[in-house]
């Protein structure tokens, strides 16, 4: 009898334990990117650094991640998912105890960038483990859970870590951030296998992934050259980054100081109500996912998030509300912003076949050209409209100097749905 055929099918448990570790590491990126949120004043006195440097170091974080984005997915194919899961972990691990160990700013930035570089892998590892470990009919389920772990991950950055900055300082919580981030990559040496055939068990992944094809870096770029020539393409990607770029800027950075500052509320206070935006924020994008495929169209909800995520940054910040009503606006923006999930299916259905990785790829990057633009763009505007108020030596900026930062927020999601308005519907169908 033919050995293959013999094989039985992983046991569950196994497959979520594999599965399990690559999407621990997806949520400790999502974990690391967000993180200097809840300690802007630390750093700036660590650093003794303004609102602009604070920005870029913050930002420094996406330069590497999407430069990233266009080898990755050739790497997991040629040096497998275990490998490459392996070393993202290791070398995040190696960045944040560079991060929190050093006095020196530029040393700060080149730990910050490494991290930024090394979990750049883990969305593509948890997908390629999801593609062999599970069948297909429960693909869009586990990649939903996985884009779920990564928004828990944003929501530890918020209160939980703050109170552990409180009591340890920032410094001994980045180290053991990278102590623990360390343990997921021996975690993926002992427990993670690329394929259940490693383990003697049958794989669900299409036999055309069994034979690993080598790809060069060339035809690599190709690929981007070539979806771009659709029009959809660069419509989306653009818009991505509006939806991104907002939740990001504002609850993974800027969000929290400016709610302290606007309502004189501690920093535990400023750091649930970005929890707030960051749950709503999860729940929403299986939610758009699922309503999308339930109506076979995609752009109706893209668009109606988009129009209703500029409303309401622009009632955010240009309408003086009171704490109490400005906690469910940003609820209902933040699920608004839960609608760009909707833009990878809408992607992939607007490129022949043959493009979706490649596609998949592209559209990651234009969602992290957002956080990348605004996060230092906001601090150099903050920067700009200091009146010159110091208090123990840093800068303070008043709730106006945020309002005018956060203009570029409120543009850039209103140009977000201007250009989606000019999308071409695709009813769910793969391009040709």
């Amino acid at each position: 009898m033919n050995k293959v055929a013999s094989l039985k099918r992983p046991p569950g448990w196994l497959s979520w334990s594999v599965w399990g570790v690559a999407a621990f590491f997806y949520l400790a990126g999502f974990y690391l990117r967000v993180s200097p949120a809840v300690m802007t004043t630390e750093l700036m006195r660590a650093f003794n650094i303004t609102a602009g440097d604070l920005g870029n170091l913050s930002a420094v974080y996406f330069y590497p991640y999407v430069a990233m984005q266009i080898p990755t997915g050739v790497l997991v194919d040629s040096w497998g998912a275990r490998r490459l899961l392996m070393l993202g972990s290791l070398f995040a691990a190696i960045g944040m105890l560079i991060f929190g160990t050093t006095s020196n700013f530029v040393v700060a930035s080149i730990g910050r960038g490494l991290v930024g570089g090394a979990t750049a892998v883990g969305w593509v590892v948890t997908l390629k483990l999801a593609t062999h470990w599970f069948p297909s009919g429960k693909f869009a389920m586990v990649s939903g859970l996985g884009l779920f772990m990564g928004n828990m991950g944003a929501l530890v950055a918020q209160v939980p870590l703050r109170l552990a900055v409180e009591q340890f300082g920032w410094r001994g919580v980045s180290i053991a951030s990278g102590a623990i981030v360390l343990c997921i990559a021996a975690l993926a040496a002992t427990f993670v296998k690329n394929d259940p055939r490693d383990d003697d068990y049958e794989s669900y992944a299409p036999q055309e992934l069994h034979s690993t094809k080598h790809v060069s870096t060339w035809t690599l770029f190709k690929g981007f050259r070539h979806v771009f020539a659709y029009r959809n393409t660069w419509l989306i990607f653009l818009a991505q980054g509006g939806f991104v770029g907002s939740m990001i800027a504002f609850t993974g950075l800027w969000g929290p100081q400016y709610i302290r500052t606007r309502f004189g509320v501690p920093a535990t206070t400023a750091s649930a109500v970005c929890s707030v935006m960051i749950v709503c924020w999860a729940v929403a994008s299986p939610f758009c996912g699922y309503m999308s495929d339930r109506i076979r169209r995609r752009k109706p909800i893209y668009l109606a998030g988009a129009i209703v995520a500029a409303c309401g940054w622009a009632i955010l910040f240009l309408v003086p509300l009171p704490l109490a009503a400005f906690v469910p606006v940003s609820a209902v923006t933040s699920f608004a912003c839960g609608a760009v999930i909707i833009g990878f299916a809408f992607a992939k259905e607007s490129v022949p076949v043959h493009f979706l990785g490649t596609i998949s790829g592209a559209i990651n990057v234009g969602n992290m050209i957002g956080p990348m633009i605004l996060q230092p763009a906001i601090g150099r505007v903050l920067d700009h409209q200091w009146a010159g108020a110091l208090a123990n030596g840093l800068r303070i900026y008043s709730a106006g100097a945020f309002q005018s930062g956060f203009l570029l927020i409120i543009g850039w999601a209103a140009v977000t749905a201007v250009l989606i308005a000019f999308t071409q519907e695709t009813h769910c169908r793969q391009g040709g």
